[in-house]
């Protein structure tokens, strides 16, 4: 083990009293990482996705841990196991090196690979996400080490390269590692908490289904004055195909798109309602005036635990500035829908495909094409995992955390369900406005450093399940 994990007066401290004498360099060593432009998407930054699955396995392997790179027909996977401990329990830690690009630069207030620091904030790409959160586990097991010289539980870290692109190749490095990756949590923390200073737990996840939509009405784009009035317009049959898709209460019309959708018990709603949810405070950082959705359904359920569509792009005919007097032969446009349980993305995608070919107007094609297909996922309440979390998030932060779905989806979270049986265990450091996927992300100080205590009490309290502790909301 590292050399901090055996040293006697170290053994003498708590983890939080390691972690205020070490914080200087817990910071520092987050900097270098984050100075590391991981830029997945990229090909020109396929050496430095690389030099972060590097920095990721040094990381580890300096904590005595078998940390390994391997390789994908993509960016690398990270693997890393700590020592084994025949009947404890098997615990895989979940995260991402790679990040989101950087532009547009011009609305950053400093270069976002060279990190800035306040006394209260980190600023860089990476910082909340999915960097910062990640080293905090690396952190909390260092200090596991340091303050008791060994962990509780039989610990693995997974570390992708690909998740700002979709993790196209991790479910298949996952199926084909299973046995080596065996584990009853999968512990996440890829997301926020409701507000600050209110730990949560993220039970639910949306599912999702992706798709492009092409409409064709002729060869080629026609003159509107020669054909105006006598021909097939792809933008106007695509701007009433998507008119179409949802009623004024907001209310997604394609049949049988609700069929399967699991109701909200009123014990969760209940819940959801007791969630300390600012709706301004929400409107104000989206920039908008109102908050429409489907009637019936607060802000938080509709954004939370209901299922949606939505127009995410639009192109066709001309575009440019001045006048261009044609009529569109193609039109494109992609739509988006997140679901929940126990809606199953390829018949969704087979019932939106339907319901588009079928309300076509005539002279005109439909083409749809799925992108993205990913079932939602949940953690049951009563999970022991969930009574661990709910020990450690009170222990570190002094206060009950809130219980929380989030509407966003993370399809690795449901293969890892489906491929090694285990429950998944979503615990964020970050904050709903950190700026992820835009300028000036940042990641509150504290927040990294609550998080590396939040991780070494959590493997601590899943290697003592607390049978008939108080579960859920």
């Amino acid at each position: 083990m590292a050399a901090a994990a055996t040293s006697g007066s170290l053994r003498a401290m708590t983890v939080d009293q390691y972690v205020v004498a070490q914080r200087d360099r817990l910071l520092e060593e987050l900097l270098a990482y984050l100075r590391i432009p991981s830029v997945s998407t990229d090909p020109g930054h396929a050496t430095d996705v690389r030099a972060a699955a590097e920095f990721s396995a040094a990381a580890l392997a300096r904590l005595g841990f078998d940390a390994q790179i391997h390789d994908t027909p993509g960016h690398p996977v990270v693997v890393a196991h700590g020592p084994a401990l025949p009947g404890a329990p098997r615990v895989l830690i979940y995260g991402h090196y790679d990040v989101q690009p950087v532009e547009p630069l011009e609305l950053w207030d400093a270069d976002p690979f060279e990190p800035t620091l306040s006394d209260t904030t980190i600023t860089a790409r990476g910082a909340s996400d999915d960097k910062g959160q990640i080293y905090a586990h690396v952190k909390g097991v260092e200090a596991l080490l340091a303050v008791h010289g060994a962990l509780p539980v039989n610990l693995t870290f997974v570390i992708e390269g690909e998740e700002e692109i979709g993790s196209p190749n991790l479910s298949a490095f996952v199926a084909e590692h299973a046995e080596r990756l065996a584990a009853d949590v999968v512990v996440i923390s890829d997301g926020a908490m409701v507000a600050p200073g209110i730990p949560t737990i993220t039970y639910g996840l949306r599912g999702l289904t992706y798709v492009t939509v092409r409409v064709r009405a002729a060869g080629r784009d026609l003159h509107s004055g020669a054909y105006g009035g006598g021909v097939p317009n792809a933008l106007d049959a695509l701007a009433r195909l998507l008119a179409g898709l949802k009623d004024e209460h907001g209310r997604v019309q394609v049949p049988g798109f609700y069929d399967d959708v699991s109701a909200l018990s009123d014990a969760e709603r209940a819940a959801m309602a007791r969630v300390p949810f600012d709706e301004a405070a929400f409107r104000a950082d989206a920039g908008v005036s109102a908050t429409p959705g489907e009637a019936g359904y607060s802000l938080v359920e509709r954004i939370w635990a209901r299922p949606t569509l939505d127009v995410n792009g639009l192109s066709g005919g001309f575009q440019g500035e001045g006048a261009k007097t044609v009529i569109a032969a193609e039109a494109m446009a992609k739509v988006s829908c997140r679901l929940v349980p126990d809606q199953d993305p390829q018949d969704v995608f087979a019932k939106l495909r339907a319901h588009l070919q079928a309300s076509a107007t005539e002279g005109v094609s439909v083409e749809v094409r799925a992108e993205g297909l990913a079932p939602a996922a949940m953690t049951p309440l009563d999970a022991p995992s969930v009574a661990a979390a709910r020990a450690a998030l009170l222990q570190v932060w002094g206060r009950e955390p809130v219980f929380a779905r989030s509407g966003g989806s993370i399809p690795i979270v449901a293969e890892f369900q489906r491929l090694l049986g285990a429950e998944p265990l979503l615990i964020g450091f970050g904050q709903e406005d950190d700026r992820a996927h835009a300028p000036n992300e940042r990641f509150a100080v504290h927040d990294y450093l609550q998080g590396v205590r939040v991780s070494a009490a959590l493997l601590q309290a899943l290697a003592r399940p607390r049978a008939g502790a108080p579960q859920g909301p």
